[in-house]
């Protein structure tokens, strides 16, 4: 078994679009049924920004669900995001253990793995775990995922950190990505279906458009 050497510091510990794969698991009605870790609604907010900032990247994404026929179809909010893309149905617990979602990984080249997941501190932590273990960096997208209580999350998060995976909340992924603000093109796609979902940043940004439209206005 071949295990991660990639840094824990220094600019190759960071994410580059380049670099990355999204997993984005089991964001399915059943899994919010009993998410009680967060507020609902901020998790799905969540999930659809940093959905929305892989497209802007090109950032291959996987969207995979559990037994879908019972828990239900990918929030429509997320599958509106690739609405060409069928997300892989398993039955597997374990996403790492449906061999579907591996060789969809293999196929890319890439090692640095992004992912969120419903819940965090089984269908989160089974795949980041084995993942870690077979030689890949796994970045966990903490705010984009949840449990069925807040002590499951956090001790999801606790175990996936002693095996060598990285917490990371999911404006952040999208900061690592951009890491220029004169990427003028990606910062503009940013600005336009990303940051609406960040609260008031997001609003702040809308006004300052607006302004900037009005001035523009006045000027012509």
């Amino acid at each position: 078994m071949t295990m991660t050497t990639a840094p824990r510091n220094g600019l190759g510990a960071l994410l580059t679009p380049q670099e990355s794969v999204l997993i984005l698991i089991d964001h399915q009605p059943f899994q919010f049924a009993n998410l009680h870790s967060h507020e609902p609604m901020m998790i799905v907010n969540n999930v659809i920004g940093l959905a929305k900032a892989a497209k802007v990247f090109n950032v291959p994404t996987i969207l995979t669900t559990v037994v879908e026929d019972r828990g239900g179809k990918l929030i429509k909010g997320l599958q509106d995001v690739f609405p060409d893309q069928k997300p892989i149905d398993r039955t597997w617990i374990n996403t790492w253990e449906d061999a579907r979602v591996v060789d969809a990984v293999k196929k890319t080249g890439r090692k640095k793995l992004v992912m969120a997941a419903l819940w965090t501190e089984i269908c989160l932590a089974m795949p980041s775990i084995q993942a870690v273990g077979e030689g890949y960096d796994v970045y966990a997208v903490t705010d984009a995922s949840g449990g069925v209580s807040a002590e499951a999350h956090d001790m999801g998060i606790r175990r996936m950190m002693m095996a060598g995976v990285m917490p990371i909340t999911w404006l952040a992924v999208a900061s690592e990505w951009q890491r220029d603000w004169a990427r003028q093109d990606s910062a503009m796609a940013l600005g336009e279906t990303v940051l609406p979902h960040t609260g008031a940043t997001g609003t702040s940004f809308a006004w300052e458009l607006q302004l900037l439209g009005q001035k523009a206005g006045v000027g012509a």
